[in-house]
């Protein structure tokens, strides 16, 4: 079977090691931003908010707390994915109010899914809130990653770097965020990434799959 246009792309993405510093142009980032925005959550709240890094004296800022990473300089935009630490009622009115608009509906018509919500948020303590805030960056980020293959920009995931220094630079620590994912976006450097040309190895679908 022919592969279609989106595994395609799949098979051309790959972590990209080493980024020449060109610049993506707008519309395909928008393309991407939108796809992170269009992207599933539970419940359909987004406990993050993405920070999109272009000036290129906050990346080098960023780059020792990112283990010096080259990714990080010469990308074309890094989007730094900040999960909320703690939600609250308030967020969840903002939610409610944006619903209620967006169909034209009653608000009060929501009450039983904000009960919900709120449910969820006062039986839960901060911790768990926040590592379900980071959970829901991550299903962001993968969203980006397949809408950056598409537009054939690549791409790198990103875990490795110190959420409290990240925090600092970009002042989540004062807006009580945390970096909870980083996605690099530019282009690769095919002469010195070492995995420019290097075939994609995965489990084979035998492996992978178990049908029940």
């Amino acid at each position: 079977m022919e592969n279609n246009q989106f595994i395609e792309a799949l098979e051309w993405r790959y972590a990209t090691k080493k980024m020449n510093g060109q610049n993506i142009p707008d519309d395909k980032l928008e393309t991407i931003l939108e796809a992170v925005r269009l992207s599933p959550s539970s419940m359909g709240v987004t406990p993050y908010t993405v920070f999109v890094v272009k000036d290129p004296a906050v990346k080098k800022e960023l780059l020792p707390h990112c283990y010096n990473q080259s990714q990080i300089t010469d990308s074309s935009a890094l989007l730094v994915f900040a999960a909320w630490k703690n939600m609250t009622s308030k967020e969840v009115d903002v939610y409610m109010d944006e619903i209620a608009a967006t169909r034209n509906v009653p608000v009060e018509s929501l009450k039983d899914f904000a009960k919900a919500i709120n449910g969820k948020i006062n039986n839960s303590t901060p911790e768990e809130m926040e590592n379900w805030a980071v959970k829901q960056t991550y299903i962001a980020l993968g969203f980006g990653l397949a809408a950056a293959a598409l537009e054939r920009i690549d791409s790198t995931p990103m875990e490795g770097y110190v959420p409290a220094g990240v925090d600092q630079v970009l002042g989540l620590d004062k807006i009580n965020m945390t970096a909870g994912c980083i996605l690099a976006l530019g282009y690769r450097d095919e002469e010195n990434d070492f995995l420019a040309k290097a075939k994609k190895v995965r489990r084979n679908k035998a492996e992978l799959f178990k049908v029940v």
